[in-house]
């Protein structure tokens, strides 16, 4: 079953991605009921099988009238190639499938260009005759100031801009009918019969963001300071969807509300279920779905319970090392083993003979019908797909705690930062918290 019709669409739209250091680039925010997907544009082949196109080869010919029909931006002036961003109208037909606006230049008849400033590329196309083989790559995370269109039909006007300076943030358009040798007389049709495989640009996952339990910040972490019309979502077991960008206050408005709606309907929680308005309070919820609120003095000693909490959470992670959970996968009784070492096993129960297993970092998303069953979203490491696994358990919200407590011990093993301010008191906290940890067990 596709899990996307498992997942109620709420909203969809546009922002921009600030993912590290590098520039802001668009994606597409998908939000369903449980998850919230980033997508990325990407060009996959669609002769046959699917898969994600690399480099790609297209021979073209200059025409008397029009030249290209392709106009570029970038540049190595900008830290990135060249890119096409535009596809004149007439070429527009002959083009599809074959290049994209969003394609990198790499070479040109052979000619490597990937380095070249924008000035330079356009010179070596300018007198590169009448027949050009291009190498191009779709430049996924092109730069959101280079402004590309989302789709191809935005065209660019056949004009001839042979002579000029060009600009590597606008559009230089490569209908060149400068050439020692061209004449009138050459072929009105300037691109040869379509090769074999065929091209299509797609949204793609990116990161997919379980909502259960996940929490979003408009603040830079550590400080008081608001982001403006900006936010990142965080899922319980670390992953994040990197610092994205709206339009707008209104958009950003939009996308938090959405976004804190579909969390509080899976969590449960909600300003109505509060006992009081002091600020400083949690809840623990136990491993048969029942909640216990509490509430404290001070943010320091809210501060305090939450790294005790973790601290217990991966002492005891770290003690058990695996937890194995009866389940039911199409009327067969399984088993699945969380190994804090290996990941996710799954196999028969009665011939101990392995179905599948995991890594934790190949799990990019799950949801669960707050009755019995899960679907776990794995990547498959060599074709990058997503491959879903649905499993049935007794007792959900006993496997649910299992697996965010794992996933939250092995991404503190791997900081250094948690490892080296608990190390001191980690005896005293396990002790103090086990009750709590001690629920995988």
């Amino acid at each position: 079953m596709d899990f996307r019709t498992a997942c109620e669409e709420t909203k969809t739209g546009i922002c921009l991605l600030q993912d590290g250091a590098q520039e802001p680039f668009r994606v597409r925010l998908h939000l369903a009921r449980d998850l919230l997907m980033v997508q990325e544009q990407d060009v996959v082949c669609v002769s046959g099988e699917p898969f994600y196109s690399g480099e790609r080869t297209v021979t073209i010919r200059r025409q008397a009238v029009g030249g290209f029909g392709l106009s570029i931006k970038g540049g190595a002036e900008h830290n990135i190639p060249v890119v096409i961003s535009k596809i004149s109208k007439e070429q527009r037909a002959e083009l599809s499938g074959l290049l994209f606006i969003g394609d990198a230049i790499l070479q040109i008849n052979g000619i490597n260009v990937r380095k070249c400033r924008h000035e330079e590329v356009v010179q070596v196309l300018r007198n590169a005759g009448e027949e050009v083989t291009l190498t191009v790559s779709f430049l996924k995370r092109a730069p959101a100031f280079l402004k590309l269109p989302l789709n191809e039909d935005c065209a660019c006007a056949p004009s001839d801009q042979s002579s000029g300076a060009s600009s590597p943030l606008c559009d230089s358009g490569l209908h060149l009918n400068f050439h020692p040798n061209n004449t009138d007389t050459l072929s009105c049709s300037s691109w040869p019969a379509s090769p074999g495989l065929r091209w299509e640009k797609r949204w793609c996952d990116l990161r997919l963001i379980p909502l259960l339990h996940s929490r979003f910040s408009q603040y830079v972490p550590g400080t008081d300071l608001s982001r403006q019309n900006a936010f990142q979502v965080t899922a319980v077991d670390g992953v994040c969807s990197g610092l994205i960008q709206c339009l707008s206050a209104e958009d950003s408005l939009d996308w938090l509300q959405a976004i804190a709606t579909n969390i509080s309907s899976l969590t449960k929680h909600n300003d109505s279920d509060l006992l009081d308005r002091r600020k400083h309070c949690f809840t623990v919820q136990s491993e048969s779905g029942a909640d216990f609120y509490f509430s404290v003095e001070l943010d320091s000693d809210l501060a305090q319970w939450e790294r005790a909490f973790q601290t217990a959470t991966f002492l005891e992670v770290e003690r058990i090392q695996c937890k194995t959970y009866a389940c039911v996968l199409e009327s067969h009784l399984m088993g699945l083993t969380i190994d804090f070492s290996t990941g996710f096993i799954c196999f028969d129960a009665a011939t101990k003979a392995v179905l599948w297993r995991y890594k934790f970092s190949q799990l990019k998303g799950s949801s669960d019908d707050g009755k019995s069953k899960i679907k776990f979203l794995f990547q498959n490491p060599d074709t990058k797909q997503i491959e879903a696994k649905e499993l049935e358990f007794s007792n959900l919200f006993a496997v649910l705690h299992c697996i965010h407590s794992f996933f939250a011990a092995k991404v503190a093993c791997l900081d250094p930062l948690f490892l080296g301010s608990q190390a001191a008191a980690s005896a005293a906290s396990s002790s103090s918290m086990s009750s709590k940890a001690k629920s995988l067990t």
